[in-house]
């Protein structure tokens, strides 16, 4: 695979390779420690310099904040999807900030999620104030310039086996937007120029080429 480096100077940094350290995460096991879901989010309040998750295998993944490159690119997403959402209105946004608590155990961040509004409804105020018991319907992951893609496209597949209809790895670094639906294999898309959410997300059309 090419590597594109970034066109707008901001020491854009491509994706390690498979043999290479991640130096911005880490991973830890807490499976013997027994970390409960409210020790979990207690850690997430008391370390919010940090972003936290936990795997389904109780491991927890210790991530540094995104760089403004990347933070920019998610504002755009957000923006792209909320401006949708808000005509639509069938459905909620969701950015980072939101931990959601999947079927097989796992709690995950998503860089932008969106969950239809019957499901949202359908939850109790105080089940909504910390993790999300649910697994949105559509994913977004954007990939920051130093992670591994085969730890972040299993991400994915654990969005889609959970019950997401609709995710998008988006790789800016190469410029490669990666489509995972239930029961088919990921599509590959090379540089496109925008990408549809269609049926899940009717009319909604990302124009990708924004955040290259």
């Amino acid at each position: 695979m090419q590597y594109n480096r970034g066109q707008e100077g901001d020491m854009a940094r491509e994706p390690l390779t498979e043999g290479q350290v991640v130096a911005d995460s880490f991973t830890l096991s807490v499976a013997t420690v027994g970390l409960s879901e409210e020790q979990f989010f207690q850690l997430c309040r008391d370390n919010s310099d940090f972003f936290l998750e936990l795997s389904a295998q109780k491991e927890l993944i210790i991530m540094s904040p995104p760089g403004a490159n990347t933070s920019r690119r998610n504002a755009i997403i957000i923006q792209r999807l909320g401006n949708w959402a808000e005509k639509d209105r069938t459905g909620v946004v969701f950015d980072c900030a939101c931990h959601f608590d999947l079927p097989n155990g796992a709690i995950r961040s998503l860089d932008a999620a969106w969950v239809k509004r019957e499901h949202w409804d359908a939850f109790r105020d105080k089940d909504k104030e910390e993790g999300f018991p649910i697994c949105p319907e559509f994913v977004v992951e954007l990939m920051p310039p130093s992670s591994r893609l085969k730890t972040v496209k299993k991400k994915m597949e654990e969005y889609i086996a959970n019950g997401s209809q609709l995710g998008w790895l988006i790789d800016p670094y190469n410029k490669m937007v990666y489509v995972y639906r239930p029961s088919m294999p990921a599509e590959t898309l090379e540089n496109p120029t925008a990408v549809s959410g269609d049926p899940i997300l009717p009319g909604f059309v990302f124009n990708v080429a924004e955040i290259w």
